[in-house]
């Protein structure tokens, strides 16, 4: 590996902040696999991320990597760094709460949600589609499935957001001690939270995931306090700034490209499909890490036990040998679907559906209503948050918003509802 590469690759959190990134993460890709340094390889190549993510010899336990020291490993009993059969039977518990019964009578309530939103934008001001729209809805809809009262959303979004910020997925750049310090404080704040949640009498049901955490199997057999408390802040975070940065992310590609958005605009029913190619063209999750337990060989380089393979999902989804014109954004793409922006394998994404579903009512709703969006380029600004890619803000201009259609479709609305426990 060039020195010019590992500078680019040890600068990948600032570089994914970046209105354009892609560029950078091409150069990656085409280079990749590498050793970024010892003990570390990069993988960016789709072929080979979708290949590892899949593979029985590489473990989502992080502390396995040799390139901790013992007293430095990143200790988590947390769902996504766990292997089998641990993870296999948390898996299997958790994912009932995911089924599409579990999941339907959200549908409604996201749809609703959606249009209240853009009800309340301000007719004579721009508006910021995250501040205003993306996290709202993205926050009160994952708040709605483990029960948090609305007048503790706000404060609930505020650790998950600080939480984010200090998820550095090592050995990237240089580690901001004071960011991972306040995401541990935040993370301790959510488990007491809803350690407080639980233990408050309670005549309604909690919500309809929290519900279904705490009735998984006979006794004995189901989940222990302690892994709900885990499951719970987990769902918060990722359930949470994922599909912040996935609308965002739909909005400013459909406010670059006018023609997609009056595709859309005409036709709604490309919603679910957009959602897809939103998830393909600019990925939220970015990054992911994995580590040989096993010597291996990924094109033609030997990896070997105890290697941190760090993955660029965001490349591989823009990789030519599987997506032709793959830095065009086309609403209507087939195949985008092959994205893995929701992984792939044994920890492919639990909430994938619910995203779909919020993400095509969200694209749907803002094409079909908001006349005439233009985006104030100038206020653009990406999060820190190293492993994911989303705006911090985005303010878009407009001339009016149209009343919300009586009915949406059942396609859009319902699209994806349960995909959740799907295996790819």
């Amino acid at each position: 590996m060039t020195t010019d590469l590992g500078e680019v690759f040890a600068r990948l959190p600032e570089v994914l902040r970046e209105r354009e990134p892609y560029p950078v993460l091409a150069r990656l890709r085409e280079s990749s696999p590498y050793p970024a340094s010892d003990g570390v390889v990069v993988v960016a190549k789709h072929e080979h991320c979708s290949a590892i993510l899949r593979d029985p010899r590489v473990s989502s336990d992080r502390s396995r990597a040799r390139i901790f020291h013992e007293d430095v490993r990143p200790a988590s009993r947390k769902l996504v760094d766990l292997d089998p059969p641990d993870h296999t039977r948390l898996r299997r518990l958790v994912s009932k709460a995911f089924t599409g019964r579990a999941l339907a009578p959200l549908v409604t309530r996201i749809r609703a949600t959606v249009h209240d939103l853009l009800d309340a934008i301000p007719p004579d001001k721009p508006f910021d589609v995250i501040k205003d729209f993306a996290s709202p809805l993205a926050l009160s809809t994952v708040c709605a499935q483990l029960g948090v009262p609305a007048a503790d959303h706000e404060l609930v979004g505020d650790w998950s957001r600080t939480l984010s910020r200090g998820l550095y997925p090592l050995p990237l750049g240089s580690v901001d001690h004071e960011a991972t310090g306040d995401a541990a404080r935040a993370g301790g704040r959510l488990l007491v939270y809803f350690k407080k949640l639980l233990a408050e009498p309670r005549s309604a049901p909690h919500g309809p995931v929290l519900d279904a955490l705490l009735n998984t199997g006979d006794e004995g057999s189901g989940l222990s306090e302690s892994e709900v408390l885990g499951i719970c802040v987990l769902l918060i975070n990722a359930g949470y700034e994922t599909t912040v940065d996935l609308v965002g992310n739909g909005v400013r590609a459909l406010l670059e490209h006018p023609e997609q958005l009056r595709r859309l605009t005409e036709d709604p029913e490309l919603a679910p499909a957009m959602v897809d190619e939103v998830l393909r063209y600019d990925s939220p999750a970015q990054i992911t890490t994995r580590v040989a337990v096993a010597d291996l060989t990924v094109g033609g380089l030997r990896i070997a036990a105890g290697d941190l393979l760090v993955l660029l999902l965001g490349a591989a989804n823009r990789d030519p040998a599987v997506f032709a014109g793959p830095d065009e954004f086309d609403i209507g793409r087939p195949g985008a679907g092959q994205h893995l922006a929701f992984a792939s394998g044994p920890h492919f994404c639990l909430g994938s559906g619910l995203a779909r579903v919020e993400g095509a009512a969200a694209f749907a709703a803002f094409a079909c209503r908001v006349v005439e969006p233009k985006p104030l380029t100038d206020r653009l600004t990406y999060k820190a948050t190293p492993s994911l890619r989303g705006p911090e803000s985005l303010v878009v201009a407009f001339s009016g918003v149209r009343a919300a259609p009586p009915v949406l479709s059942r396609a859009t609305a319902d699209h994806g509802v349960g995909q959740g426990r799907r295996r790819t």
